[in-house]
């Protein structure tokens, strides 16, 4: 059985969990509200709260930033996974998937530009981010051509190159739109995305056949 103090405990670990959380919501509000460059006075006061009281639970604008990272990595995985799941066919899943990558960064410019373009963090978690899309795109990619009955071997490059193109236009459009929708953004990708994919699966279908 759990002593009281062990008990006492826990409810703290659950009440700084979760004011943790209030306290990124605020700063995602406040990025929102003032831009990439919004500031820890910035934070508090979307939090309805003082500095000092944010820095109680940040020891500093790198673990703010850390924790912003987390949950736009954490929202953007799961919206390409929920888009590739849904779509029927490869193509589908390749252009659901861009689709869903931009959509999210024309919701939330602000946000993205603070994630990708202020280095706060030692760790890379936009690389980390963009490798665990990429894992995901290789993993739907190896399905294709395991049922083609292909070697699924190249998925893994063919999946991180088409996600880093992605992120490499990605990141070019939200600082030059130059007049492009995103939708005419997003269909440009997917026929030069499929357009190599289908041509180098066909490759390698006839190499094995």
């Amino acid at each position: 059985m759990k002593s009281v103090r062990d008990r006492r405990a826990s409810r703290w670990d659950a009440h700084r969990r979760t004011r943790r959380t209030e306290l990124t919501d605020a700063a995602i509000a406040a990025i929102r509200a003032h831009g990439a460059g919004a500031g820890m006075d910035d934070v508090a006061a979307a939090a309805s709260t003082s500095k000092t009281a944010v820095y109680r639970h940040f020891a500093d604008r790198t673990q703010l930033y850390v924790a912003v990272c987390e949950r736009v990595a954490e929202v953007l995985l799961g919206q390409v996974r929920a888009a590739m799941d849904g779509a029927p066919g490869a193509r589908a899943k390749t252009a659901a998937a861009i689709a869903a990558y931009l959509r999210l960064i024309e919701h939330d410019p602000e946000v993205y530009r603070f994630v990708v373009h202020r280095p706060l963090a030692d760790a890379d978690l936009v690389a980390d981010l963009v490798s665990l899309i990429g894992d995901h795109v290789a993993d739907v990619i190896a399905e294709q051509l395991a049922a083609a009955g292909a070697d699924p071997a190249p998925a893994v490059p063919w999946g991180h190159g088409v996600v880093g193109m992605v992120r490499s236009a990605a990141d070019n459009w939200i600082a030059r739109p130059a007049g492009m929708t995103r939708d005419q953004l997003a269909d440009h990708l997917t026929a030069l995305a499929w357009a190599g994919l289908s041509g180098v699966a066909a490759g390698t279908e006839e190499e094995t056949s």
